[in-house]
């Protein structure tokens, strides 16, 4: 057994070292999918799988981490402490529970505490069909605000700040993130770019789910997340198809009365409503399986300061030539606005996403 501290990592590379130090230690064999770049320390980038339980189980969970490269230091410290977890272990290999261990979804952007692919794509707007780019999705409100969004120079102009100020006014906070965080598919250098094409990330994990979800009877999927919320507290949000049957399960698993699962379709979680969301590719990659799905996000810090990392963030993808220590700046408040560095909230992330575990496997063999 680890310390909770101990399992979280302030770097991607000590986070995959301590990932595969863990497998090892829960003799679990390590499936590496090596991405095709190098990390910003110019250490390997890969997403790692690891499965422990039966390959033939008919009933699988899947833990993942990184969907949004940067708070992966929040997943990747729940896998690494479950993995030497071991009343966890015993309890989903009784019930006949097989637990896929997914580290790192998006390694680029976890190396380079950014929350987009290597591609500049949200990993979770980018399940779409780009064969029919006239069927993408047309975001209006962040046209608009785009150019407002990433201004000319970092940090904003007062002008800038103050257009951006009388938007929220007319129109409120929650119109506000829901144009900014939707996802928009026509500004590429812009804030949740959901892409033109299938990112590596996307064909990657479509690849591992055929591979080890592909038999499976039923399937749960919990996705960790940060960013949005009380800090701390871990919402349950609804992460499947807008399926009342599926919702019933889900609040049924992971749910009380005081604090249901969310969901994006009835206004009830503090995400706006999506588009391209992952957990589409569970239905695409494997039909067969009955499936029931949350993204436990976890909060960090207020919507608007969360924001206001993400756009100075994309200015300096932007302006690679900005001084150093803006660019440090930015990078420090990055991992700040997905990754709060304190004791407090690191047990916090482990206590919820353990009791999440724990039920998923419930319903799971139920």
């Amino acid at each position: 057994m680890i310390g909770i501290a101990e399992a979280f990592s302030p770097r991607y590379a000590q986070a995959r070292q301590k990932f595969l130090q863990g497998c090892v230690s829960a003799g679990l064999t390590v499936e590496p999918h090596a991405h095709p770049l190098k990390g910003r320390d110019g250490e390997d980038l890969s997403m790692d799988v690891a499965r422990d339980g039966d390959a033939d189980a008919e009933q699988l969970l899947i833990v993942s981490s990184a969907c949004h490269g940067v708070e992966g230091h929040c997943g990747s410290g729940v896998q690494v402490f479950a993995l030497h977890d071991a009343e966890w272990r015993e309890k989903a290999r009784e019930q006949g529970v097989a637990v896929l261990y997914v580290h790192a979804l998006n390694p680029h952007g976890f190396s380079y505490s950014r929350r987009v692919t290597h591609e500049n794509v949200d990993l979770n707007r980018n399940f779409l069909d780009f064969s029919k780019p006239e069927s993408l999705p047309v975001n209006e409100p962040y046209a608009r605000l785009h150019p407002l969004l990433l201004p000319d120079t970092w940090p904003p102009t007062p002008e800038n700040q103050a257009a951006i100020a009388k938007w929220i006014e007319k129109h409120g906070a929650t119109a506000y993130q829901a144009a900014v965080t939707s996802g928009q598919y026509q500004f590429d250098d812009g804030l949740f770019f959901g892409g033109k094409a299938q990112t590596w990330s996307n064909k990657t994990i479509r690849e591992v789910l055929r591979r080890h979800a592909g038999r499976a009877r039923r399937v749960a999927w919990i996705d960790l997340h940060t960013g949005l919320g009380p800090n701390g507290l871990g919402e349950r949000i609804f992460a499947c198809r807008d399926d009342k049957v599926a919702y019933a399960r889900a609040n049924a698993w992971w749910g009380t009365p005081a604090a249901p699962v969310t969901s994006i379709y009835d206004g009830s979680s503090t995400s706006a409503l999506l588009r391209g969301l992952m957990w589409d590719s569970m239905y695409e990659e494997c039909p067969q399986a009955e499936y029931t799905g949350i993204a436990l996000e976890y909060g960090t810090l207020p919507m608007l300061e969360v924001t206001g990392a993400l756009r100075a963030d994309h200015w300096l993808h932007k302006h690679p030539e900005a001084p150093a220590d803006l660019a440090d700046g930015i990078r420090a408040r990055m991992v700040e606005a997905f990754y709060t560095d304190t004791d407090a909230w690191r047990g916090q992330i482990v206590s919820q996403a353990r009791q999440a575990m724990f039920q998923a496997v419930d319903g799971l063999s139920g």
